[in-house]
């Protein structure tokens, strides 16, 4: 009997066969998708995909067998998975930070609430009109499939969202800002909507609690980890990085408490990754957690268990024989219209102009591995077949492949601005004498304020209020705090060196030797965009930024900067 619970000798074998081939797969088609600058989950995918019955079962099927675990090695497998998944939404769970979404206010709400109604209405009156035509299973409720279905419509994909953003350089821009807090609201609702949707098809005490207990108690979850929890953790996390050795001790406090989490959200009958994902949004929204510990945090999920779960969806589903162009072309069309219909609808309702307006319902669209999550997790509750599931996969990829070129070609300039065009000598401060971030602002608001005649505290309070939204430091010791001001004709920008640094919450944990403090006028909605741009660009290159941060004086910097702008 004990034999009969542990796993045989060519079981353990094939079992770590299987895992080291999928890692080592999975690894390498990611790397070959970010060169192609794609998100690498399309990678890791796709390498399950040859591994799996779809190529290697149809052409060389002994290797699949050959790398194929036991049934009974297969439970080993299965709650592998759960933790891999588990843990990849803690880490996006982190990602969300709360403070910056309520700091957008109206914009990123009204944005968020279109963004997640438009789709949810849609999916909601598709499944009641074509039930058949999106392959309803039968015995499935038809209020759960299309619950479920509205949901998967609604739902984005921060992670993907903040890598697109980044390669376009607009991350830390107002519309960039927009995108990311819009996101991170879709993410919450659309994963609770989900929990619910899981626990009224029964699962863990949800057969025996009324599905009323279930939404009570995980509202007060929720409503507990972000607010009670939250306060909490901000406590206990200076303490853990005082007390315990990094990245060690709050490495495996997040870890612990994610598991703790999950087990509690799947015991009240909704399933695990919303406990872990609550954990990481109470975890994340704290000051105390910072940006190179959350690297450590993702590193340590993205590089080991997201690519083994991501490649392990492979081995579960012929692509091929389970593809149906119909459907695959109508959730695609439904999720893409709702999404960025209803997000740039949003966008346009809160004010902003067209061009941004429909950039961000582009950037909103990505749904990548959270719609690929949200997918797998239906297929094995029984709510969607494996039709349906191919469907949504390959919409999740395709709407994350076409983000960013789609926001590149609607943001698109007519003409590239010249960076030295908006420098100054009087507003170029060779040596700082700040020791804060609140203090490098002051000092070059009021180089600015004598450039532009605006009065310095109100430039000051303007890029301290854009900072709050979220810290404006790049890696490799630059920043670029900036803010967009009424009555400012054309952009400026104010340049300080700091020998000993300036600590402006890169993610790298360096303090900026190099700022640039923007300002630019708020009628122009390109202007910030181009100039962020350019200048993240250009400090991508090592030699350029060394020459900046060594300039002795004006002149010099000039010449570097328009040398690293030639590419020279």
């Amino acid at each position: 009997m004990p034999h009969a619970l542990s796993l045989t000798h060519a079981e353990i074998t094939s079992t770590m066969l299987t895992l080291g081939v999928l890692l080592a797969m999975a690894r390498l088609f990611g790397e070959i998708a970010k060169r192609i600058n794609q998100p690498a989950v399309v990678g890791e995918i796709l390498a399950g995909i040859i591994l799996g019955p779809t190529i290697c079962g149809t052409f060389f099927p002994d290797m699949v067998s050959f790398i194929t675990p036991t049934e009974h090695a297969k439970l080993f497998l299965n709650g592998f998975t759960s933790v891999a998944v588990a843990l990849f939404l803690l880490v996006a769970g982190i990602e969300v930070d709360l403070t910056s979404v309520w700091r957008q206010g109206k914009t990123a709400m009204t944005v968020s609430v279109l963004g997640i109604l438009t789709p949810f209405t849609l999916g909601i009156f598709t499944v009641i009109l074509f039930p058949e035509t999106l392959a309803l299973p039968s015995g499935v409720d038809m209020g759960i499939y299309a619950l479920f279905f509205a949901t998967a419509l609604s739902i984005s994909a921060l992670p993907v969202i903040a890598k697109t953003l980044m390669d376009l350089d607009i991350y830390r821009t107002d519309i960039g800002m927009v995108v990311i807090a819009s996101a991170m609201l879709d993410d919450i609702v659309g994963w609770i909507i989900f929990a619910m949707v899981l626990g009224m098809m029964g699962s863990g005490l949800a057969s025996t609690m009324p599905i009323w207990g279930t939404v009570a108690l995980a509202l007060l979850f929720a409503g507990g980890m972000l607010t009670v929890g939250r306060f909490s953790l901000n406590r206990i996390l200076p303490i853990l990085n005082e007390r315990t050795s990094w990245p060690g001790g709050v490495l495996g406090f997040a870890v612990s408490l994610a598991f703790i989490g999950a087990a509690f959200t799947e015991w009240i009958g909704l399933h695990a990754v919303f406990g872990a994902f609550m954990v990481g949004v109470a975890l994340g929204d704290s000051p105390h957690l910072r940006q190179k510990t959350k690297q450590t945090i993702e590193q340590f999920v993205s590089f080991i268990f997201a690519p083994l779960f991501f490649a392990s969806i492979g081995l579960k589903v012929n692509f091929i024989t389970n593809f149906d162009p119909a459907l695959t072309l109508m959730v695609l069309a439904i999720a893409s219209l709702g999404k960025i219909g209803g997000c740039g609808a949003g966008a346009r309702f809160a004010g902003m102009g067209a061009r941004e307006a429909w950039a961000i319902g582009f950037g909103m669209n990505a749904r990548g591995a959270m719609e690929i999550i949200l997918a797998l997790l239906a297929l094995q509750a029984g709510i969607i077949g494996q039709t349906m599931f191919v469907a949504l996969v390959i919409m999740a990829i395709f709407t994350s492949m076409v983000s960013g070129p789609g926001m590149q070609a609607i943001l698109g300039r007519k003409r590239a601005r010249k960076l030295e065009e908006h420098f100054s000598e009087n507003a170029f401060e060779m040596a700082m004498r700040a020791d804060t971030r609140e203090e490098a602002i002051a000092e070059l608001s009021s180089l600015l304020a004598e450039e532009t005649g605006l009065a310095a505290d109100r430039i000051e309070q303007a890029v301290l209020s854009r900072e709050l939204i979220m810290p404006t430091g790049l890696d490799n010791g630059m920043a670029i705090p900036h803010a967009r001001i009424k009555g400012l004709s054309t952009p400026v920008i104010a340049v300080g060196l700091s020998d000993s640094g300036v600590d402006f919450d890169a993610r790298d944990g360096q303090p900026a030797q190099l700022v640039f403090l923007i300002l630019t006028p708020e009628g122009d909605d390109k202007a910030q965009i181009e100039i962020l741009a350019q200048i993240s660009k250009l400090l991508k290159d090592p030699v350029c930024r060394e020459k900046l941060k060594k300039s002795k004086n004006f002149l010099e910097f000039m010449a570097a900067l328009k040398q690293g702008a030639a590419g020279k």
